[in-house]
């Protein structure tokens, strides 16, 4: 037997004490309060202690106990803890593991992130509406300087006395206290945001171990906006499935026993396309869990199943059933927009098979006679997705599109960005007897009504000529009276700025939007946010994007840095006019990301002058500066004169990595 001190009192930490219990390992397992001791499990092999320890404390315990291994499974916002076990660890010597709790950023569309708990209590307080606060108790009494809290703030905490005598003495009491364990599904979380009618839900970025998917997919069923606090730093580590497998091979026993789990794609749900290998494995199945529309579609096999869509949820089912052999079904195919891979994470001490279906686009593709390798596959489900820039450089692009309204707000996206022209095909119900193939235009085809669960094909043939380089004519944009970055200067800004696809961009000072709309062209997967205090050049703006078929840009109209203070942490920021206010705008840029990327454009000597002296007195690396000289010819009579423009001053640079 061999020591492990074990720091739990989350998910991660409870599922690997109760799938060491009764192993060859003897494990300590260090939780901070009562409560998280009674959620584990005892056993011969497993010692319980509760009380927050120092690292003093925890140096003694480990030269008392003599362990070898520390695992650090708690919560991935306890900076403060995770700290304190690795500096006992390098004190002693002892071997360190960090257990991580994936994030899911596939549920983060329509959130609104911010910093810390103080970014959340400024928003409140400059924005009406009532909240509901899920994010404990420890820093509850912060919430206190939100105006008007003790009517406008809801809390749900855990039901022990502590947090309850402590949100009592804060003020929240009666219907704005709520004391229950989570995680909550989806439906719970629906049902209490109903119920209090709030209009903001402030959470953390828990990962799908902390039920953050429910609760996001919930805030957006009720139209309430999740305000989301981000985690306090980049969490490395392993998965618990790995740590699992780590302590089974350090130790020699076995974690999985005589469990077998296939994880299998029922292709588009019709038993008559599903592969031999799924066939036989959900006819030798004990358990069949998933979705509850591939479960009835699996109904022919006459198995007993449990419905259960989130990793945590499905691997909770696994570990707890009796049977022992055990398929998890998913539509279409394991490898194509599935949850395959954030389960695998979970249960690779398993060592579970896995079986490939037939994608929809796949069966689609067939169905049109059309091949699709090189076509652009995409899922709309729940994610944010610029479609308009994957199908202007793609001939065939393939959507997954949900929701009633799904398929419609597609074909309004192509027509309000000038391609409602292109040739679509919508397919429903394949490979059903009521199956649905509907071919027109995005424009003919828009006021049509489309099952919830549908394939879009869309075909663009002069996507071939497509350009894939930066460098608009000045001439492709709408100008009016506003101010406009020529296309020489805006060449090199994007080349200095150094964009990458899925860059989060702000372009501050935007004008026309010219720069903002090339950033958005060039990072297809990212977003860009024009920031322009201007009105008329903000509908602008709005009129260069529809013009071009642009849709990964937000226009924000106001005056920088305080119009910054609620979008994403940018990766790259573009200056083109920073209103007097420069010195604010980059310290601003620096504190929501102490490495970004950052170019500046300026015409004359002082705002120059001022911006060097600027970049020296901030945590940024040593600027390049380029002094940019254009002419450009003009006709007089049968010759052609060069005219010069005025000079630009290019200052590129990027963070150093430290707080500004």
């Amino acid at each position: 037997m061999s020591e492990v001190l074990l720091f739990a009192g989350t998910t991660e930490g409870r599922t690997i004490a109760e799938a060491c219990s009764g192993k060859n390992v003897s494990l300590i397992v260090s939780v901070a309060t009562e409560y998280g001791e009674t959620m584990i499990e005892p056993a011969d092999n497993i010692r319980i202690l509760h009380g927050k320890k120092n690292a003093d404390e925890v140096v003694r315990l480990i030269k008392e106990q003599g362990v070898s291994i520390l695992i650090d499974a708690t919560h991935p916002y306890a900076k403060l803890a995770s700290e304190t076990i690795l500096t006992a660890a390098e004190r002693t010597g002892s071997e360190y593991v960090r257990v991580v709790r994936e994030e899911d950023h596939d549920e983060t569309d329509g959130c609104m992130f911010l910093d810390n708990t103080e970014a959340v209590i400024s928003f409140l307080n400059a924005h009406d509406g009532n909240a509901l606060l899920t994010v404990g108790s420890k820093e509850l009494q912060k919430y206190a300087a939100v105006r008007d809290y003790r009517d406008r703030l809801y809390a749900r905490i855990l039901p022990v006395k502590e947090s309850a005598d402590l949100a009592f003495s804060i003020g929240f009491c009666g219907s704005h206290l709520i004391c229950m364990q989570g995680p909550f599904s989806e439906q719970m979380n629906t049902a209490i945001l109903n119920a209090l009618s709030v209009k903001y839900l402030v959470t953390k970025d828990t990962g799908t171990a902390g039920g953050f998917p429910d609760k996001i997919r919930a805030a957006k069923a009720c139209s309430v906006t999740p305000l989301v606090i981000r985690r306090p730093c980049p969490d490395t580590g392993i998965s618990v499935g790995a740590c699992l497998s780590m302590l089974s091979e350090r130790f020699g026993f076995s974690i999985s026993g005589t469990k077998s789990v296939s994880i299998v794609g029922i292709g588009t749900g019709n038993p008559g396309i599903m592969t031999g290998d799924v066939r036989h494995d959900c006819e030798n199945a004990e358990l069949i869990i998933g979705a509850k529309r591939v479960t009835d579609a699996l109904s022919a096999f006459h198995k007993p199943v449990v419905n259960a869509i989130s990793p945590i949820d499905i691997e909770s089912v696994i570990r707890n059933a009796e049977q022992d052999r055990i398929v998890v079904a998913m539509s279409g195919d394991t490898g194509f927009f599935s949850g395959t891979k954030g389960l695998l994470e979970r249960i690779a001490d398993l060592s579970p098979v896995i079986r490939p279906g037939i994608s929809s686009v796949q069966y689609f593709a067939a169905k049109l006679g059309v091949p699709w390798n090189g076509a652009a596959l995409l899922s709309a489900h729940g994610r944010p997705l610029n479609v308009i820039a994957k199908i202007k450089r793609h001939v065939l692009t393939f959507v997954l599109v949900g929701g009633h309204d799904g398929v419609t707000d597609l074909l309004n996206m192509l027509s309000e960005n000038g391609f409602g022209g292109l040739s679509v095909s919508v397919g429903s119900n394949l490979s059903y007897e009521d199956e649905s193939v509907l071919h027109g235009t995005a424009e003919t085809l828009k006021n049509r009504s489309f099952q919830p669960l549908a394939v879009v094909c869309i075909k663009n043939p002069d996507a071939e000529a497509a350009v894939v380089t930066h460098g608009r004519d000045d001439g492709d944009f709408i100008r009016a009276d506003v101010p406009m970055t020529k296309s020489e200067v805006r060449a090199v800004t994007l080349s200095r700025l150094k964009l990458s696809s899925g860059s989060i961009c702000w372009d501050v000072g935007a004008g026309t939007g010219s720069v903002s709309i090339e950033m958005a062209e060039c990072c297809e997967d990212g977003w860009v946010y024009a920031i322009e205090r201007n009105g008329d050049a903000c509908s602008l703006i709005e009129l260069n994007k529809r013009h071009l078929g642009v849709a990964n840009v937000t226009v924000v109209q106001g005056e920088a840095p305080d119009a910054l203070s609620d979008l994403p942490a940018p990766t790259h920021v573009f200056i083109g006019g920073s209103g007097g206010n420069l010195r604010e705008i980059l310290a601003f840029v620096l504190k929501k990301n102490p490495a970004a990327r950052i170019v500046l454009n300026t015409v004359t000597a002082e705002t120059f002058a001022e911006a060097v002296g600027t970049c020296k007195s901030l945590p940024v690396k040593d600027p390049e500066i380029t002094e940019l000289f254009v002419s450009r010819a003009a006709k007089v009579g049968p010759y052609h004169m060069m005219r010069a423009q005025n000079p630009v001053y290019l200052i590129s640079t990027e963070g150093s990595g430290d707080d500004a």
